[in-house]
């Protein structure tokens, strides 16, 4: 009779959270198997960061944490277990070196994404992590109480003693990240909470927002507006496109800007292209330019305020003729100037499709998995780790950090688990 011995650990997805996972296990002592169903391990780690991949942040433990919203506490002991410091660590214990750029972020001094993915093989490579690449799983199997292992897509079942989902997101399908744990998560009765972008480019429905494409704006405020109150904001650096708005603060805004239209139907962003100045200081210095420039025409002095691609774009929205010289510019031509460099606003109609997203949001229900083990609260031996879990954050280092912290604490207690119903 052939009876097949069960792996101690089947890590599903090659991801950032899966290859800690299948390294931490290992590590801890079990046999692992990881079944990725591409072709290739982390391909969605490739091109994170544009392809550097901005792999943590420098910022204390209870800062990561604000950046993670209602689901903060839940990660906690993950970020305990594995902080960013021990993160970074781990990278430059085996020969990377990082650097840390704007905003704590930091990154591989290679500025290649494929020498973190180098460092995680290797890491697999010293615990005999097993990989089988284009390995599909159809299912994660069960019976009552607990986990058993999985069955391919070809309808061949694998037992495990502890199955961890580290399958990802929905977000960059051509990576592999298409959504196929939370049905697995759920046939197991697991609920998935609504899928929905985040860190995400945002659509514009103004048509002159089409004639800024490729236009960046740096050390901007960016604020989200419902009938006129502002609900938040964001400082930094952005981008127009030919649908509307992306770039840094913009992605960070995604999030609350995809709740606000979901409730109101649509919502406001106002840029302050000039955030160092107040309306007064503002005043005064037109007031000095209409001395220094009192002979220009007002569409040449407009240089002296705005990228050359908004000039148009101003002349159109003030109404003020090109051609009137500046020491001629009304009090009330002054006041609207004034308020469209201030509050230069335009409606966000709604956020790219997931597809396009950094990251998904929704997923497993927090509540329905141990924060101390990443152990589901609802079958022995299940762990889940990185984006398929309800947690998602700013951009910035947050969400890889995230990956791997859930990943590390989910090997190490799928290895115990599993030397637990070995003896």
């Amino acid at each position: 009779m052939n009876i097949k011995i069960p792996d101690e650990v089947i890590i599903i997805g090659g991801g950032a959270s899966g290859l800690m996972a299948a390294g931490r296990a290992a590590e801890c002592g079990a046999s692992v198997l990881l079944l990725e169903k591409m072709n290739g391990p982390g391909l969605k780690l490739l091109i994170s960061g544009k392809g550097r991949c901005n792999l943590t942040n420098a910022g204390e433990i209870e800062e990561f944490l604000q950046n993670f919203g209602a689901t903060r506490n839940f990660l906690r002991h993950a970020f305990h277990r594995l902080s960013n410091e021990n993160l970074a660590a781990f990278f430059q214990g085996r020969g990377l070196a990082l650097k840390t750029e704007r905003g704590g972020r930091i990154f591989p001094e290679t500025d290649q994404a494929s020498s973190v993915l180098d460092v995680l093989l290797g890491y697999l490579r010293e615990g005999k992590v097993r990989i089988r690449f284009q390995s599909k799983v159809r299912s994660v199997e069960a019976r009552p109480g607990k986990v058993t292992g999985v069955t391919l897509a070809d309808g061949s079942f694998l037992p495990a003693r502890s199955v961890v989902l580290a399958t990802g997101g929905k977000s960059y399908p051509g990576t592999g990240s298409t959504g196929d744990g939370y049905a697995m998560a759920e046939r197991l009765g697991h609920t998935i909470v609504p899928l929905r972008p985040a860190l995400v480019p945002l659509a514009a429905k103004e048509d002159f927002i089409r004639s800024l494409q490729g236009l960046s704006l740096r050390n901007v405020r960016a604020a989200l507006q419902v009938s006129g109150k502002e609900e938040t904001s964001e400082f930094g650096e952005m981008l127009f496109t030919h649908f509307g708005v992306s770039g840094p603060i913009i992605l960070s805004l995604s999030a609350a800007a995809g709740d606000l239209i979901e409730r109101h139907g649509k919502a406001a962003l106002s840029i302050d292209l000039k955030p160092a100045l107040d309306e007064n200081k503002l005043q005064e210095r037109l007031l000095r330019d209409m001395k220094d420039f009192g002979r220009r025409e007002f569409k040449n002095y407009l240089a002296e305020l705005l990228p050359k691609k908004m000039i148009e774009v101003f002349l159109k929205l003030l109404k003020i003729p090109p051609e009137k010289k500046v020491n001629q510019l009304t009090k009330e031509e002054r006041a609207r100037l004034i308020h469209l460099l201030k509050d230069f606003s335009f409606t966000i109609t709604g956020t790219r499709p997931i597809e396009e997203a950094i990251v998904t949001r929704g997923g497993v229900l927090v509540r329905e998995i141990d924060p101390h083990t990443m152990a589901s609260r609802l079958l022995k031996n299940l762990f889940f780790c990185g984006e398929i879990i309800d947690v998602d954050a700013r951009t910035g280092g947050y969400n890889l950090q995230a990956a791997f912290s859930t990943g590390y604490l989910a090997g190490e207690s799928a290895a115990a688990e599993a030397g637990e119903r070995r003896v």
